[in-house]
């Protein structure tokens, strides 16, 4: 813009109306440098694209699906979406090379510590890297039934609350609801039910009074339309003591405003948390150009696809988060520093995530070559002791 402004300057311009022209010109260059990047983009993408993504009709599938058309519409990829119905069938396609990347959850947490389901022999901590993720404008929660007056967290003492069997990212996130109250599974009389679907027909049927979910999560909608109806207690931002015990549950948690939900909009807005979903994941040792180029895809098109569902607007670079508890790609890392939205924090905390999962590895094939009786037992306390002594917090012990 200096060589611009003299240039108007030696015109015989007065000077503010030689800056005024100099930063009208070095807008359009700019413009125009943009328009050549998206020109002249050719993507190192294969024919054909796997992701594993939700069951078909969520709203995970919807987005994956909504992207795989723009990439489709512009640079002619074939974008295969295998729908899984839980975390195990999502993640395994992506561990044996079935598909490239997955549209997950917050099972990529749990997936990268290898615990719950992924404590198993056949599993073990994963060298998983985001690529980019969705931040809508829902929240998490446990909703209740609205005819109990139930109005926090600390009023579900003695209430009935449901455990879904096999499904803890449903039941260590519930715990950590009840934890912003002050509540544990013993301060609570626990239903055990077969899955999350049954779960939430039972709070309509009077069987419990709460459960977790998206707030946009179809069966919210069931107990908002029935008698009971539907309430949302908060994490209140402000209440330091709530956001310390639930960081202690799930500290893939962050704080947020929903406008989307079962009654809940604009105008009656859900002040509580929330974690990006889905989240758009592969391996570590994915060829860096595709992710790169992947990354910069989706953000290049994003007005393309941003109106397909609801919660599509999550994917615009705004609303990205840097410094979650999951480390990003390589690929991902050099196109938003190209971009400039990669800062030296971003950068620091990333390596630190790193450096996690290399600790969890070298844990893990120790633990392999001792292979304990009791393996998944043994391998919490390994996992811990060895987190701990790099200056790690384990979550789970």
């Amino acid at each position: 813009m200096y060589q611009l402004l003299r240039t108007a300057l030696c015109l015989g311009l007065p000077k503010r109306a030689a800056t005024c022209i100099a930063v009208l010109c070095a807008g359009w260059l700019s413009v125009g440098a943009v328009q050549a990047s998206e020109d002249t983009f050719e993507p190192n993408f294969p024919r054909t694209m796997s992701w594993s993504a939700y069951n078909l009709g969520t709203t995970g599938y919807n987005q994956a699906v909504a992207i795989g058309k723009a990439l489709k519409d512009n640079y002619d990829v074939n974008l295969r979406v295998l729908p899984g119905k839980n975390d195990v069938s999502r993640l395994l396609p992506l561990q044996r090379g079935r598909v490239q990347f997955s549209a997950n959850g917050v099972a990529t947490y749990f997936g990268q510590e290898g615990v719950f389901q992924f404590a198993g022999k056949t599993w073990g901590p994963m060298p998983l890297r985001i690529v980019l993720a969705s931040h809508g404008d829902s929240n998490q929660a446990l909703g209740v039934a609205n005819d109990l007056g139930i109005k926090t967290y600390a009023d579900l003492r003695g209430k009935r609350v449901p455990f879904v069997r096999g499904a803890p990212a449903l039941n260590v996130t519930t715990q950590a609801f009840l934890a912003c109250g002050g509540l544990t599974w013993d301060d609570v009389e626990r239903v055990d039910f077969p899955g999350y679907n049954a779960m939430w027909t039972g709070v309509v049927n009077g069987q419990v009074d709460a459960a977790y979910a998206t707030t946009v999560s179809g069966p919210t909608r069931k107990l908002e339309a029935s008698p009971r109806g539907i309430f949302w207690p908060p994490a209140p931002h402000d209440d330091d003591g709530c956001w310390q015990r639930m960081a202690k549950v799930v500290p893939f948690m962050q704080k947020h405003v929903a406008t989307r939900g079962a009654a809940i909009s604009v105008e009656n807005p859900h002040e509580g948390a929330t974690y990006p979903y889905p989240i758009l994941i592969t391996l570590a040792s994915q060829e860096p150009q595709i992710v790169h180029d992947l990354a910069k895809a989706i953000h290049l098109h994003y007005d393309e696809y941003k109106t397909a569902d609801p919660g599509s607007i999550g994917w615009a670079m705004e609303r990205q988060n840097f410094q979650w508890v999951v480390p990003y790609h390589d690929g991902s890392v050099r196109y938003l520093k190209s971009i400039g939205v990669w800062s030296d924090e971003a950068e620091a905390h990333n390596q630190r995530l790193i450096e996690r999962q290399a600790v969890l590895a070298a844990a893990w094939q120790a633990h392999k070559a001792a292979d304990p009786e009791d393996f998944v037992e043994a391998w919490m306390q390994r996992r811990a002791d060895a987190l701990v002594a790099a200056g790690f917090e384990p979550v789970w012990r």
